[in-house]
Protein backbone atom coordinates (compact mmCIF):
# COMPACT_ATOMS: atom_id res chain seq x y z
CA UNK A 1 0.00 0.00 0.00
CA UNK A 2 1.36 3.41 -1.22
CA UNK A 3 2.66 5.53 1.91
CA UNK A 4 0.00 8.38 2.18
CA UNK A 5 1.05 12.19 2.00
CA UNK A 6 -0.80 15.23 3.34
CA UNK A 7 0.35 18.77 1.82
CA UNK A 8 -0.99 21.96 2.93
CA UNK A 9 -1.33 25.64 1.50
CA UNK A 10 -2.36 27.73 -1.30
CA UNK A 11 -2.85 26.85 -4.66
CA UNK A 12 -2.98 29.99 -7.15
CA UNK A 13 -3.99 30.78 -10.33
CA UNK A 14 -0.46 31.28 -12.74
CA UNK A 15 -1.36 33.68 -15.60
CA UNK A 16 1.63 33.97 -17.72
CA UNK A 17 2.64 35.50 -21.76
CA UNK A 18 3.46 33.52 -24.19
CA UNK A 19 7.54 32.67 -24.18
CA UNK A 20 9.65 35.48 -23.55
CA UNK A 21 7.01 38.33 -23.36
CA UNK A 22 7.54 41.08 -20.80
CA UNK A 23 4.31 41.32 -18.57
CA UNK A 24 4.04 44.85 -20.16
CA UNK A 25 4.15 43.17 -23.87
CA UNK A 26 1.66 40.56 -22.97
CA UNK A 27 -2.15 40.47 -24.78
CA UNK A 28 -2.45 37.39 -24.10
CA UNK A 29 -1.46 35.12 -20.79
CA UNK A 30 -1.97 31.30 -20.49
CA UNK A 31 -3.41 29.95 -17.38
CA UNK A 32 -2.54 26.96 -15.13
CA UNK A 33 -2.17 26.54 -11.36
CA UNK A 34 0.38 26.16 -9.21
CA UNK A 35 1.58 26.64 -5.70
CA UNK A 36 4.66 25.04 -3.41
CA UNK A 37 2.57 22.31 -1.53
CA UNK A 38 0.16 21.52 -4.26
CA UNK A 39 2.99 21.32 -6.70
CA UNK A 40 4.56 18.78 -3.97
CA UNK A 41 1.41 16.42 -4.19
CA UNK A 42 1.70 16.01 -7.77
CA UNK A 43 5.37 15.52 -7.75
CA UNK A 44 4.07 12.91 -5.12
CA UNK A 45 1.04 11.71 -7.44
CA UNK A 46 2.95 10.82 -10.65
CA UNK A 47 5.26 9.09 -8.58
CA UNK A 48 2.38 6.44 -7.40
CA UNK A 49 2.04 7.89 -4.10
CA UNK A 50 -1.33 8.62 -1.96
CA UNK A 51 -1.03 12.21 -1.81
CA UNK A 52 -3.49 14.96 -0.50
CA UNK A 53 -3.81 18.47 -0.60
CA UNK A 54 -4.96 20.20 1.56
CA UNK A 55 -6.17 24.29 1.38
CA UNK A 56 -9.55 26.43 0.79
CA UNK A 57 -10.65 27.39 -2.29
CA UNK A 58 -14.16 29.16 -3.22
CA UNK A 59 -17.42 27.32 -4.88
CA UNK A 60 -17.52 28.98 -7.84
CA UNK A 61 -15.66 27.95 -11.29
CA UNK A 62 -12.02 29.48 -11.11
CA UNK A 63 -11.89 27.12 -7.21
CA UNK A 64 -13.43 24.36 -9.17
CA UNK A 65 -10.70 24.65 -11.93
CA UNK A 66 -8.24 24.50 -9.40
CA UNK A 67 -9.56 21.79 -7.80
CA UNK A 68 -9.42 20.21 -11.25
CA UNK A 69 -6.18 21.08 -11.90
CA UNK A 70 -4.73 18.58 -8.87
CA UNK A 71 -7.61 15.89 -9.34
CA UNK A 72 -6.19 15.38 -12.77
CA UNK A 73 -2.89 13.84 -11.80
CA UNK A 74 -4.45 11.85 -9.37
CA UNK A 75 -4.08 14.21 -6.06
CA UNK A 76 -6.58 13.59 -3.29
CA UNK A 77 -8.51 16.90 -2.85
CA UNK A 78 -11.33 15.77 -0.49
CA UNK A 79 -9.99 17.66 2.69
CA UNK A 80 -10.43 21.12 0.26
CA UNK A 81 -12.29 23.26 2.10
CA UNK A 82 -14.61 25.30 0.23
CA UNK A 83 -16.00 28.74 0.44
CA UNK A 84 -14.46 32.71 0.48
CA UNK A 85 -14.47 34.52 -3.08
CA UNK A 86 -11.46 34.66 -4.81
CA UNK A 87 -8.62 32.43 -5.73
CA UNK A 88 -4.85 33.72 -5.35
CA UNK A 89 -3.12 34.69 -8.67
CA UNK A 90 0.38 34.90 -9.56
CA UNK A 91 2.19 36.62 -12.60
CA UNK A 92 5.30 35.04 -14.26
CA UNK A 93 7.29 36.80 -16.39
CA UNK A 94 9.86 34.49 -17.87
CA UNK A 95 13.67 35.90 -17.74
CA UNK A 96 16.05 35.20 -20.52
CA UNK A 97 19.96 35.59 -20.52
CA UNK A 98 20.72 38.32 -17.83
CA UNK A 99 17.72 39.56 -17.73
CA UNK A 100 15.41 37.62 -14.75
CA UNK A 101 12.63 36.19 -14.19
CA UNK A 102 9.80 38.34 -12.34
CA UNK A 103 6.74 36.85 -10.29
CA UNK A 104 3.81 39.55 -9.15
CA UNK A 105 1.73 38.29 -6.75
CA UNK A 106 -2.35 39.23 -6.42
CA UNK A 107 -3.11 37.03 -3.36
CA UNK A 108 -4.62 39.44 -0.72
CA UNK A 109 -7.99 38.61 0.65
CA UNK A 110 -7.70 34.81 -0.80
CA UNK A 111 -10.05 31.85 0.55
CA UNK A 112 -7.33 30.39 1.78
CA UNK A 113 -5.79 33.85 3.82
CA UNK A 114 -8.95 33.91 5.64
CA UNK A 115 -9.70 30.38 6.35
CA UNK A 116 -10.54 29.67 10.13
CA UNK A 117 -8.70 27.38 12.06
CA UNK A 118 -12.21 25.28 13.05
CA UNK A 119 -12.41 24.68 9.34
CA UNK A 120 -9.73 22.25 9.24
CA UNK A 121 -10.41 18.86 11.10
CA UNK A 122 -6.81 17.72 11.37
CA UNK A 123 -7.24 14.92 13.19
CA UNK A 124 -9.25 13.40 10.48
CA UNK A 125 -7.35 14.78 7.87
CA UNK A 126 -4.34 13.01 9.01
CA UNK A 127 -5.71 9.82 9.63
CA UNK A 128 -3.96 7.00 7.96
CA UNK A 129 -1.00 9.67 7.04
CA UNK A 130 2.27 8.81 7.12
CA UNK A 131 3.89 12.43 5.95
CA UNK A 132 2.90 15.70 6.42
CA UNK A 133 4.63 18.83 4.33
CA UNK A 134 4.26 22.41 4.50
CA UNK A 135 6.26 25.92 3.22
CA UNK A 136 7.59 29.00 4.75
CA UNK A 137 4.99 30.40 2.15
CA UNK A 138 1.57 29.49 3.66
CA UNK A 139 2.38 30.68 7.34
CA UNK A 140 3.50 34.18 5.72
CA UNK A 141 0.13 34.45 4.20
CA UNK A 142 -1.46 35.36 7.32
CA UNK A 143 -1.57 35.51 11.03
CA UNK A 144 -4.28 32.67 10.86
CA UNK A 145 -2.73 30.54 8.68
CA UNK A 146 0.49 30.93 10.74
CA UNK A 147 -1.85 29.36 13.55
CA UNK A 148 -3.57 26.83 11.68
CA UNK A 149 -0.12 25.76 10.51
CA UNK A 150 1.13 25.35 14.23
CA UNK A 151 -1.93 23.21 14.89
CA UNK A 152 -1.44 21.05 11.64
CA UNK A 153 2.26 20.12 13.15
CA UNK A 154 1.25 19.32 16.62
CA UNK A 155 -1.70 17.36 15.66
CA UNK A 156 0.88 15.60 13.09
CA UNK A 157 3.81 14.60 16.42
CA UNK A 158 0.74 13.34 17.78
CA UNK A 159 -0.41 11.01 15.46
CA UNK A 160 3.09 9.93 14.62
CA UNK A 161 2.91 11.58 11.38
CA UNK A 162 7.16 12.90 9.77
CA UNK A 163 6.62 16.32 9.15
CA UNK A 164 8.86 18.47 6.46
CA UNK A 165 9.34 21.94 5.90
CA UNK A 166 10.63 23.65 3.28
CA UNK A 167 11.73 27.22 4.54
CA UNK A 168 11.07 28.62 1.47
CA UNK A 169 11.35 32.30 2.11
CA UNK A 170 9.34 35.39 0.55
CA UNK A 171 10.60 38.86 1.50
CA UNK A 172 6.99 39.92 -0.61
CA UNK A 173 4.88 38.50 2.04
CA UNK A 174 7.12 39.09 5.52
CA UNK A 175 9.91 40.65 6.61
CA UNK A 176 12.69 38.30 7.93
CA UNK A 177 12.23 38.68 11.60
CA UNK A 178 8.73 37.97 11.12
CA UNK A 179 9.67 34.76 9.76
CA UNK A 180 12.87 33.79 11.96
CA UNK A 181 10.35 33.96 14.80
CA UNK A 182 6.95 32.28 13.27
CA UNK A 183 9.36 29.41 11.55
CA UNK A 184 11.16 29.14 14.76
CA UNK A 185 8.04 28.51 16.84
CA UNK A 186 6.69 26.18 13.44
CA UNK A 187 10.67 24.17 12.93
CA UNK A 188 10.52 22.50 16.50
CA UNK A 189 7.62 20.02 15.07
CA UNK A 190 9.88 19.53 11.94
CA UNK A 191 11.68 16.16 11.31
CA UNK A 192 12.99 16.98 7.66
CA UNK A 193 13.82 20.57 7.11
CA UNK A 194 14.43 22.13 2.83
CA UNK A 195 16.38 24.92 2.30
CA UNK A 196 18.23 26.62 -0.42
CA UNK A 197 21.48 28.89 -0.38
CA UNK A 198 19.36 31.66 0.98
CA UNK A 199 17.03 30.72 3.51
CA UNK A 200 18.86 29.88 6.27
CA UNK A 201 20.37 33.27 6.58
CA UNK A 202 17.14 34.62 5.61
CA UNK A 203 15.21 33.12 8.27
CA UNK A 204 17.77 32.06 10.38
CA UNK A 205 20.77 34.24 10.42
CA UNK A 206 22.75 31.16 9.86
CA UNK A 207 24.92 31.53 6.29
CA UNK A 208 27.77 29.55 4.34
CA UNK A 209 30.78 31.68 4.51
CA UNK A 210 32.19 32.19 1.26
CA UNK A 211 28.98 32.22 -0.49
CA UNK A 212 27.55 34.75 -2.71
CA UNK A 213 24.47 33.75 -4.90
CA UNK A 214 24.50 36.34 -7.36
CA UNK A 215 27.98 36.44 -8.46
CA UNK A 216 27.26 32.49 -8.40
CA UNK A 217 30.00 32.04 -5.85
CA UNK A 218 28.60 28.27 -3.85
CA UNK A 219 31.27 27.29 -0.55
CA UNK A 220 29.50 23.64 -1.16
CA UNK A 221 31.46 22.62 2.14
CA UNK A 222 30.15 25.58 3.95
CA UNK A 223 26.89 23.92 4.10
CA UNK A 224 28.16 20.93 6.08
CA UNK A 225 28.35 23.61 8.45
CA UNK A 226 24.89 25.29 7.98
CA UNK A 227 23.33 22.18 8.10
CA UNK A 228 24.63 20.74 11.67
CA UNK A 229 23.76 24.11 13.27
CA UNK A 230 19.90 24.22 11.78
CA UNK A 231 19.99 20.28 13.76
CA UNK A 232 21.39 21.36 16.72
CA UNK A 233 18.85 24.28 17.31
CA UNK A 234 16.31 22.41 16.18
CA UNK A 235 16.97 18.57 16.18
CA UNK A 236 15.97 18.29 12.36
CA UNK A 237 16.43 14.35 11.13
CA UNK A 238 17.52 15.40 7.92
CA UNK A 239 18.60 18.74 6.36
CA UNK A 240 18.63 19.00 2.70
CA UNK A 241 19.97 22.05 1.14
CA UNK A 242 19.45 22.71 -2.63
CA UNK A 243 22.46 24.91 -4.64
CA UNK A 244 21.53 26.88 -7.01
CA UNK A 245 24.36 28.50 -9.20
CA UNK A 246 22.81 30.78 -11.35
CA UNK A 247 25.04 30.98 -14.54
CA UNK A 248 22.35 33.46 -16.39
CA UNK A 249 18.17 33.17 -16.35
CA UNK A 250 18.15 30.50 -18.79
CA UNK A 251 21.33 28.14 -17.58
CA UNK A 252 21.97 27.33 -14.13
CA UNK A 253 24.05 24.87 -12.50
CA UNK A 254 21.94 22.82 -9.95
CA UNK A 255 22.99 20.06 -7.00
CA UNK A 256 22.22 19.39 -3.39
CA UNK A 257 23.30 18.25 0.33
CA UNK A 258 21.30 15.84 2.69
CA UNK A 259 23.02 15.81 6.24
CA UNK A 260 21.71 13.24 8.49
CA UNK A 261 23.34 11.83 11.29
CA UNK A 262 26.67 14.22 11.08
CA UNK A 263 27.44 13.62 7.75
CA UNK A 264 26.65 15.13 4.71
CA UNK A 265 25.99 13.94 1.27
CA UNK A 266 26.38 15.82 -1.82
CA UNK A 267 24.56 14.62 -5.07
CA UNK A 268 26.63 15.49 -9.07
CA UNK A 269 25.97 18.53 -10.45
CA UNK A 270 23.74 19.17 -13.31
CA UNK A 271 24.27 22.43 -15.95
CA UNK A 272 20.89 23.04 -16.43
CA UNK A 273 19.10 24.80 -19.90
CA UNK A 274 15.99 26.13 -18.15
CA UNK A 275 12.57 25.94 -19.49
CA UNK A 276 10.74 26.79 -16.66
CA UNK A 277 12.12 27.02 -13.33
CA UNK A 278 9.08 27.77 -11.11
CA UNK A 279 8.16 24.83 -9.05
CA UNK A 280 12.04 23.41 -9.37
CA UNK A 281 12.48 23.50 -5.63
CA UNK A 282 9.18 22.02 -4.97
CA UNK A 283 9.85 18.50 -7.34
CA UNK A 284 13.27 18.43 -5.50
CA UNK A 285 10.78 18.28 -2.31
CA UNK A 286 8.72 15.76 -4.26
CA UNK A 287 11.77 13.39 -4.80
CA UNK A 288 12.99 13.86 -1.61
CA UNK A 289 10.15 12.58 0.44
CA UNK A 290 9.53 9.78 -2.05
CA UNK A 291 12.72 8.84 -1.49
CA UNK A 292 13.04 9.21 1.99
CA UNK A 293 9.28 7.05 2.31
CA UNK A 294 10.78 4.62 0.07
CA UNK A 295 13.64 3.63 2.26
CA UNK A 296 16.77 5.34 -0.35
CA UNK A 297 19.98 5.24 1.60
CA UNK A 298 21.10 9.12 1.86
CA UNK A 299 23.36 9.14 -0.99
CA UNK A 300 20.87 7.72 -3.19
CA UNK A 301 18.03 9.87 -1.67
CA UNK A 302 19.41 13.30 -2.67
CA UNK A 303 20.60 11.64 -5.88
CA UNK A 304 16.83 11.10 -6.65
CA UNK A 305 15.97 14.28 -5.46
CA UNK A 306 18.12 16.58 -7.37
CA UNK A 307 17.38 14.75 -10.68
CA UNK A 308 13.62 15.16 -10.23
CA UNK A 309 14.02 18.94 -10.14
CA UNK A 310 16.34 18.81 -12.83
CA UNK A 311 14.10 17.14 -15.20
CA UNK A 312 11.13 19.87 -13.46
CA UNK A 313 13.18 22.87 -14.74
CA UNK A 314 12.33 21.03 -18.82
CA UNK A 315 8.57 21.45 -18.29
CA UNK A 316 6.53 24.34 -18.46
CA UNK A 317 3.90 25.53 -15.60
CA UNK A 318 4.30 25.00 -11.98
CA UNK A 319 3.86 20.67 -11.64
CA UNK A 320 6.49 18.36 -12.31
CA UNK A 321 5.41 15.76 -14.69
CA UNK A 322 7.99 12.81 -14.87
CA UNK A 323 7.76 9.40 -13.59
CA UNK A 324 10.16 7.25 -10.93
CA UNK A 325 11.34 5.31 -14.05
CA UNK A 326 12.67 8.67 -15.64
CA UNK A 327 14.01 10.19 -12.36
CA UNK A 328 15.73 6.95 -11.64
CA UNK A 329 17.49 7.14 -15.49
CA UNK A 330 18.99 10.39 -14.96
CA UNK A 331 19.98 9.65 -10.93
CA UNK A 332 21.96 7.04 -12.46
CA UNK A 333 23.66 8.74 -14.57
CA UNK A 334 21.82 9.06 -18.20
CA UNK A 335 21.94 12.23 -18.83
CA UNK A 336 22.13 12.47 -22.75
CA UNK A 337 18.45 13.52 -23.81
CA UNK A 338 19.13 11.24 -26.52
CA UNK A 339 15.42 10.18 -28.07
CA UNK A 340 13.77 7.25 -26.67
CA UNK A 341 12.20 4.75 -29.74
Amino acid sequence: MAKRIITFGEIMLRLAPKGYYRISQADVFGATYGGGEANVAVSLANFGMDAGFVTKLPSHEVGQAAVNALRQFGVDTSSIVRGGSRVGIYFLEKGASQRPSKVIYDRAGSAIAQAKADEFDWDAIFDGADWFHFTGITPAISESLADICLAACQKAKEKGVTVSCDLNYRNKLWTKEKAGQVMGNLCQYVDVCISNEEDANDVFGIKSEGTEVTAGELNKEGYREVAEKLTARFGFQKVAITLRTSLSANDNKWAAMLYENGVGYFSREYLMHIVDRVGGGDSFGGGLIYACLNDFPPKEAIEFAVAASCLKHSIEGDFNQVSVEETLKLAKGDASGRVLR
